[in-house]
């Protein structure tokens, strides 16, 4: 990087705060979430100070009130190759591949974001993007005329072209041009309201899916949500309606527990918003389109895949006893049974530890910063009470709770069916690299801070 090259974290951290105020423009609701989980996680730290104190000690504490993940959805390959190097200059790469036709959306996704400990630490901005499976709309008609459609619009603007190019020729982009940068590609993410198909094709496409119709009807790809983090949020979900919010009938995700794991998800329904359609005659005629709205999370402990093994049978074993409806009609029967069936699931920090369902921190107590001597390995250690362990937030997401926000969102009555029709290899070929491991940045993330642990004892020992 050149000396005035601004670093991506950098440019990561001023695009999120310019898609946020964005958003809060476009859609006012999206204001009205952070203000209560600002309220939420304000209560949530005065009630709990340990947790406030392991926040602090942990360097989590400060990035919670900026963490946003957005989404949007992309309609062809070339689309999502340019999207991943935009990402790229903003030190966010591809991590997981989320199969959605599980739930009978025609997508499928990865999630771009910073990787390792340093990076997500100073902003761990994410954005889900997906890509439309054109292979699965059963009409062939309707699918070349979603591809002509889809070939003939340009989602990027040539300046944000020009300056991804300029960043990857010259390894980065000074103040001025990062700048610029942020404020082209913002166009991919912004709300257009006139559509670029008529209105008998909109409804065409909105007949086969309406997710179909939100990708293809429309000039880009507008952002369709942006999610604050909340740190209790059965708490966000019982004060909603006090904000003139409906929440969703169900968080989606595992049950309320001492020890949050992986991720939870609740939002409010999409809104209906004013669009236009120009007509054969070349008037625009009246309409309206249903596809952004709001969201939050709670997020967890990372899983190692052992524990990941272990919520996927708890989760599918709670949907064997109730399966969740649309419609939120048998919401407390699921949300029983899903708390039935985690039981088994540890619910205590030293019992995940010990069992290996779960990825942490290591870091030395005050007692192991000035221990003079030490012995035995990472456990050892703990009894000996010179080391601690903090867990490892989920930075990432969970292909049947997503796929289930979408379903609600787009307001669909039928039940989910999750059926998978995964297809990895070809979503990495359209993106043009493979998709990264999870497990193994988590894994790197525990490892480092083990070694840390015991090259300052070593220190320590060599010392005396």
């Amino acid at each position: 990087m050149k000396p005035d090259h601004v670093s991506t974290s950098d440019i990561r951290t001023a695009f999120s705060a310019a898609m946020s105020a964005m958003y809060r423009e476009e859609v006012p609701a999206y204001g009205t979430l952070m203000e209560l989980v600002a309220r939420v996680n304000d209560e949530t730290l005065t009630a709990q100070p340990k947790l406030k104190e392991r926040l602090e000690a942990t360097d989590y504490l400060d990035r919670i009130s900026e963490e946003r993940h957005g989404a949007i959805r992309l309609g062809t390959a070339a689309e999502l190759a340019m999207m991943a190097r935009v990402f790229a200059v903003m030190g966010m790469y591809p991590v997981g591949y989320y199969d959605l036709s599980t739930a009978g959306v025609p997508v499928h996704s990865t999630a771009f974001r910073p990787i390792g400990d340093a990076e997500l630490k100073r902003n761990p901005f994410r954005v889900f993007t997906s890509l439309l499976r054109l292979d699965l709309i059963a009409d062939e008609d309707l699918r070349k005329a979603a591809a002509d459609i889809l070939a003939k619009r340009q989602i990027f603007t040539d300046r944000a072209v020009a300056l991804t190019e300029k960043a990857e020729r010259e390894g980065g982009l000074n103040k001025d041009d990062a700048q610029r940068f942020v404020g082209e590609v913002l166009e991919t993410f912004r709300w257009h309201d006139e559509a670029n198909v008529d209105a008998g094709m909109y409804h065409r496409l909105h007949d086969a899916h309406r997710l179909i119709a939100d990708v293809v009807s429309f000039k880009g790809p507008h952002i369709n949500h942006l999610t604050p983090r909340t740190l209790d949020i059965d708490r966000v979900q019982a004060l909603m309606p006090e904000y003139d919010i409906a929440p969703k009938a169900v968080v989606e995700g595992p049950p309320t527990r001492n020890c949050p794991i992986l991720l939870r998800q609740t939002s409010f329904k999409a809104l209906e918003e004013p669009v236009s359609f120009r007509n054969a005659d070349g008037i625009w005629e009246a309409g309206s389109h249903t596809a952004r709205f709001g969201e939050i999370e709670q997020r967890g402990i990372a899983l190692t895949p052992k524990g990941r093994a272990l919520y996927d049978k708890l989760l599918d074993q709670s949907r064997k006893i109730v399966r969740p409806a649309a419609d939120g009609s048998n919401a407390r029967d699921y949300e029983a049974a899903l708390a039935q069936s985690f039981a088994e699931f540890p619910d205590d920090w030293a019992a995940i530890r010990a069992t290996g369902l779960g990825y942490f921190t290591y870091s030395l107590t005050a007692k192991g910063k000035t221990a003079a001597t030490s012995q035995g390995n990472i456990d050892a250690l703990i009894e000996q009470g010179l080391v601690q362990f903090d867990p490892i937030v989920y930075e990432d997401f969970l292909p049947v709770s997503a796929a289930g926000i979408f379903q609600s969102n787009l307001g669909d009555g039928a039940q989910q069916d999750f059926v998978a029709s995964p297809n990895q290899q070809r979503f990495e070929a359209d993106l043009g690299m493979k998709v990264l491991n999870e497990f193994d940045h988590y894994a790197g993330i525990e490892q480092a801070s083990i070694d840390a642990c015991l090259r300052a004892l070593s220190k320590q020992d060599a010392a005396e």
